[in-house]
């Protein structure tokens, strides 16, 4: 029986590494705050760091061999992800940021040669940035309600529409954009085709950055495509394939938002314990009251299972391959996700008082991003219906007036099968057997 909770030694190495390289060199550059965004930045400190992580052998380690990564399978990168997800600048260190993983996938999956050549290399390298241009004002990311078309006309595709919250649109050089092709198709979700349009392409106007929490700005853009023209070589996939395209892209997604979020996640509780053993009150520390003591209880617990249940839904795609055979298990760790990461932030920003809903401290950022993650990639409730319907489907209905396992029944059956030795053992002791429905 193969049952193992033990990471192999020679990985084991590598995520020594990691945390080494962490705590650091990644999270010291991320405490600079808004110098990050000085003109040469990336160069000056980005990018050494990359070159280490790429002689390490580490980069781009979600990607395959073909595709210049390590081929490590879902469990491994799991593992991986827990250190990274503790620091926001750490993917793009190790190159496997949102949304440029995700793009990257698709193109790999259902790219031409030439789309290969043009958008697939340089981002896999870190030369070019990407934006993922999918949700829509009013229907939000629901493909059956968008209202941005692209027509053929003259042998050219011409978009036009809106897009809201087009992750890395500020910077980058391509966008993956999903647009109606064929609107009156029986099948809704065949009305739907993806483009790759390149930023600087006449017609798309970002009008905005949008911020995640308060403040102005931010790196989610709203966009209008107006008249927007590009070649049939732009069309990603077959038409109207956007649906089995964009499963393929946020189904990794999913997982990866989940690995990341246990280091985070790890990384407030850390903070709660610290604060929990260090702050004094005139009863002694918080760590010696009942009522701490609790939390930290809950707060362990919930954190252990989310991610036994991630490590396990990784496992699950590594062995099946397939991202439609583990449906269920990714949508469970998408509902579980937003709750396990609100409760453990939330508890480690009232531990620390008056400080924990400061902008001194990372909590109440961890609390807007546990509510992000109950939105992105499909809201919980529909993830809720996935995982039911998934499970549901392994039942078969009762259709007699009583359930199979209603007691009497049961009873029933059990006489049937056991009653002529239950008889002889009853006749060897000089009893009668019992009426039907009375324990003897």
């Amino acid at each position: 029986m193969a049952w193992d909770f033990e990471t192999d030694p020679e990985f084991q190495k590598k995520l020594d590494w990691i945390e080494e390289f962490m705590e650091e060199k990644v999270e010291p550059l991320s405490n600079l705050g808004r110098a990050m965004y000085t003109h040469g930045f990336r160069e000056k400190f980005i990018k050494p760091l990359q070159d280490e992580v790429k002689k390490q052998g580490l980069w781009a380690c979600h990607l395959g061999p073909e595709l210049g990564g390590q081929g490590y399978g879902q469990l491994k990168l799991a593992l991986m992800n827990e250190k990274l997800g503790r620091n926001g600048l750490a993917p793009s260190i190790f190159g496997c940021q949102a949304p440029d993983t995700g793009n990257a996938e698709i193109i790999a999956h259902y790219g031409t040669p030439e789309q290969k050549e043009k958008w697939l290399w340089p981002l896999l390298n870190g030369e070019i940035r990407s934006a993922f241009s999918m949700s829509e004002p009013a229907g939000g990311s629901d493909p059956t309600t968008f209202k941005t078309r692209a027509e053929e006309k003259n042998g050219k595709w011409v978009i036009n529409g809106e897009k809201y919250f087009s992750s890395g649109a500020y910077g980058s050089s391509v966008l993956v954009v999903y647009a109606v092709t064929d609107p009156e198709h029986k099948d809704i979700h065949q009305r739907t085709s993806i483009f790759l349009v390149a930023t600087n392409t006449p017609g798309v106007e970002i009008l905005r950055g949008i911020g995640v929490g308060v403040g102005e700005g931010g790196g989610h853009a709203f966009i209008r495509y107006n008249n927007v023209e590009v070649g049939p070589e732009a069309l990603l996939g077959p038409r109207g394939g956007a649906f089995l395209v964009a499963q393929t892209r946020l189904s990794g997604g999913r997982v990866h938002h989940a690995m990341r979020t246990v280091g985070v996640c790890q990384r407030a509780f850390d903070l709660m314990c610290r604060r929990a053993v260090s702050r004094q009150t005139r009863d002694g520390r918080l760590a010696d009251l009942g009522v701490v003591q609790e939390q930290i209880c809950d707060s362990w617990i919930a954190l252990q299972s989310f991610r036994l249940l991630v490590l396990r839904t990784a496992w699950l795609i590594d062995k099946h391959k397939d991202y439609n055979l583990v449906r269920k298990d990714i949508a469970a760790i998408k509902v579980a996700m937003p709750k396990v990461y609100h409760d453990i932030a939330a508890t480690a920003a009232h531990l620390h008082g008056a400080m924990g809903v400061s902008n001194e401290m990372p909590f109440m950022g961890m609390l807007t991003s546990a509510m992000v993650m109950g939105i992105a990639d499909g809201p919980t409730e529909v993830h809720k219906v996935t995982v039911a319907k998934q499970v549901l489907k392994d039942y078969k209905p009762d259709n007699d007036l009583f359930p199979s396992y209603h007691l009497p029944k049961l009873h029933e059956a059990a006489l049937d099968k056991f009653g002529a030795a239950l008889d002889e053992l009853k006749a060897a002791s000089g009893r009668s057997r019992e009426p039907a429905g009375v324990e003897a």
